[in-house]
């Protein structure tokens, strides 16, 4: 056995009202911010904040998927203004369709999910010129800076958002919470104070104004009251220049880093240097994240495989390090729009050093550029259930360091964390590093001060966190005592009034100390959905608690959702359930069986699609969406001249034109979704001419919805593959 111990947690002034920030809605409920953790009526709050890009999605299904979101656990949607979408043309503004800005935050509101609007001016999101229209870029004043010409420009574009929004603001009893300002700008304080100024002016108020907080070691130069930065960690670095493999990412390892100064650093190296003598003052913000990376977008030089721990190892270390505003970007992918002028992808034709699809933004993220389900969508959601009932004692936990820290290149040492009062508290440790090989580590013994944890063997690509000193039944008049856990080596997921519902990590045999009338008691349970231990202070009665310990494949499928009303916990059976309109879902088509938590148990029942009831006897889920019925034919000679060839022919300058192959599609239906798995380098889609989908390959099958084929002619074009370009394949 080895002791693994913690340092002294560090002195901390703990500051509230010294920024110039936070809100009041008109129930009285307000919204703060204090030095360690946001407030919500008082309360301590951690919102859990998804992008999601509303012009990049058809709203006919905007609902649907916010729903998904939902069901995932996230409170929040961020979401960016890209001014090239709204105004190509100078004084021609478009806010229709699925441009249509008012309506998406009126959905989300239905859904009953929280905004935030990243309303720019310069975006960046992968948007052309980052979101700039070109006739602005054609103006001769500077742009991103504090000059009359570019200022008026500015106004004009924030008082037109507010013209979509007004009336949607929190101060109004909308759910407009937070707004961002500018991207990725690191240099001038002065800049971002004056379009704060600016968004006031034209009416954009919300209780909460963030600014990306990164840039090198001293970070983002900021208007240090009037602003919240927040920050971001990716598991790969698309920006990067060269092909070849990165080093190991700093983000699984626990060591407190907000500043990750390499995001963005193919555009922040060419905006300007910090100013001399500058240091964020971390220590009076709450740590908040904006960027962790839900996926990656890949670039034509850069293809990485994004694995479902390669994301979820990252949320928890965050969490672990004092991560208290879990904040992804992208959480839902989506599809660029093609402009009247020009396409709206950034690429090396705008000025940009790399290559990204003309249409593809799907990140390889939680949910699909199409909606579909990826693992980490589930994984996260294990974080997310637990936020959503234990922020308010999570937040205030101070974050403490390892005893020793772990080395970047060091494969064999337990990487862990702590975040703790001093009495009660969680230990977090993340056995897992993208594309590495961990070590086993054997007998290991956590030691948190006032808690010494039982041997534990960490083995495999795990992360977890076990909590100690957990209360679970208060004392009462009627009860004879209190009920505490005094530690657990099993992960907790969320409550359900007097059940708490933990999940077993893989090779960690759960157990439960459970401190009442001044003894220790000793639980050892079997992982299963049925299995319910019911703990009592005495023999003789008062509180008492359920334990709930469900294996890691169930609870990847545990979600909490509102059906007819009513506020319940289910459990799909290999299916992604989620409320919309009243009705239980599942993201799969077909008959669904699943589970419903009745407060002693989870009861069995079924469903088809359209969340209708079924016959007992029609059970089964399907695990996958289904395949389209499709015919492909062998094209000899190109049947025109595709529109966007330059897509197909990148990189070709180093080595001459990219031979092309042609194939003929006839999909027969809407549903489902057909399956490119081929070699080659860009893949595009033509439906009666126009593209509607492209691909860089990633050595993956590409999935594509047969609704945006049917009934249409399709080809498929294909460009030769070389070997020019960072793959894990």
């Amino acid at each position: 056995m080895m002791v693994y111990g913690f340092r002294e947690a560090e002195p901390h002034e703990f500051l509230t009202g010294h920024l110039h920030l936070g809100g009041e809605n008109p129930q009285g409920e307000r919204i703060d911010i204090n030095s360690d953790y946001l407030t919500r009526g008082g309360k301590p709050w951690i919102p859990v904040m998804g992008e999601f890009h509303f012009c990049r999605y058809d709203r006919r299904k905007w609902r649907m998927e916010l729903a998904k979101m939902k069901a995932g656990g996230i409170t929040l949607v961020s979401t960016y203004l890209f001014w090239i979408y709204h105004e190509e043309t100078e004084g021609e503004f478009d806010f229709s369709g699925d441009r249509d800005i008012r309506a998406f935050v009126l959905a989300c509101k239905e859904i009953g999910l929280e905004v935030v609007l990243r309303i720019g001016p310069w975006a960046h999101g992968e948007c052309r010129n980052g979101g700039f229209p070109d006739w602005l870029l054609a103006k001769p004043y500077p742009l991103r800076e504090n000059n009359e010409g570019y200022l008026a420009q500015v106004r004009k574009w924030y008082s037109r958002i507010y013209e979509e929004v007004q009336g949607l603001f929190y101060k109004d009893g909308g759910n407009i919470v937070a707004i961002q300002l500018e991207n990725e700008y690191v240099h001038n304080a002065e800049h971002l104070a004056a379009l704060k100024g600016l968004a006031l002016e034209c009416g954009l108020e919300a209780p909460l104004y963030t600014v990306t907080g990164w840039n090198s070691a001293s970070g983002a130069r900021i208007p240090a009251e009037e602003v919240l930065p927040v920050f971001g960690g990716y598991c790969e670095a698309p920006w990067e220049k060269h092909t070849e493999r990165l080093k190991p990412s700093p983000h699984y390892f626990f060591n407190r880093m907000r500043n990750d100064s390499a995001i963005g650093a193919d555009l922040i190296a060419v905006k300007g240097k910090e100013g001399e003598g500058w240091q964020l003052p971390y220590e009076r913000y709450p740590f908040a994240t904006c960027e962790l990376g839900g996926g990656i977008q890949v670039t034509h030089h850069r293809r990485p495989i994004i694995k479902p721990m390669d994301i979820y190892a990252v949320a928890l270390v965050k969490l672990g390090d004092g991560n208290n505003l879990l904040g992804y970007y992208m959480y839902h992918g989506g599809t660029n729009k093609l402009g009247k002028l020009s396409t709206l992808q950034e690429s090396r034709a705008t000025g940009y050093p790399n290559d990204y699809p003309i249409l593809s933004y799907d990140f390889q993220t939680a949910l699909s550029e199409f909606g579909e389900v990826r693992e980490q969508y589930r994984l996260l959601n294990l974080l997310h259930l637990f936020l959503q009932d234990f922020q308010e004692v999570f937040a205030p936990l101070a974050a403490v360091d390892a005893m020793a820290p772990v080395p970047r290149e060091d494969t064999t040492s337990l990487r862990y964390g702590m975040r703790t009062d001093g009495k009660k508290g969680y230990v977090f440790v993340n056995h897992y590093q993208r594309l590495t090989r961990l070590s086993d580590v054997e007998g290991a013994v956590l030691d948190c001060g006032s808690v010494r944890f039982p041997a534990i063997d960490v083995r495999g690509e795990v992360s977890f966190f076990f909590p100690f000193g957990m209360e679970l039944a208060k004392e009462s008049a009627e009860s004879e005592g209190k009920l505490t856990l005094k530690y657990a080596t099993a992960q907790p997921v969320c409550r359900m009034e007097d059940a708490f519902f933990f999940v077993e990590i893989p090779g960690i045999e759960a157990e439960y100390c459970i401190e009442g009338n001044g003894k220790d008691r000793i639980f050892k349970t079997a992982a299963g959905k049925n299995s319910v231990s019911e703990i009592r202070i005495s023999s003789g009665g008062g509180e008492f608690v359920r334990i709930v310990t469900l294996t890691w494949d169930e609870a990847r499928f545990l979600r909490r959702l509102s059906v007819n009303g009513q506020e319940e916990l289910y459990l799909g059976n290999g299916c992604d359930l989620y409320a919309a309109d009243g009705k239980l879902n599942s993201v799969q088509p077909g008959a669904c069986t699943c589970y419903r938590w009745n407060g002693g148990e989870f009861e069995e029942f079924s469903f088809g699609e359209g969340g209708e009831p079924l016959d007992a006897s029609m059970t089964g889920c399907a695990h996958a969406m289904r395949e389209a019925e499709v015919k492909w034919t062998d094209v000899a000679e190109p049947p025109f001249e595709p529109p966007y060839s330059e897509e197909l022919q990148i990189g070709s300058e180093e080595g001459g034109e990219r031979a092309l192959v042609w194939r003929k599609l006839e999909v027969s239906g809407e549903k489902g979704f057909i399956t490119v798995d081929e070699d080659y380098d860009v893949a595009q889609i033509y439906a009666d001419g126009q593209l509607v989908a492209d691909h860089y390959d990633i050595g993956l099958p590409w999935r594509v919805p047969a609704e945006l084929l049917a009934g249409k002619e399709c080809y498929l074009v294909m460009s030769e593959r070389r070997d020019d370009f960072y793959k894990e394949f």
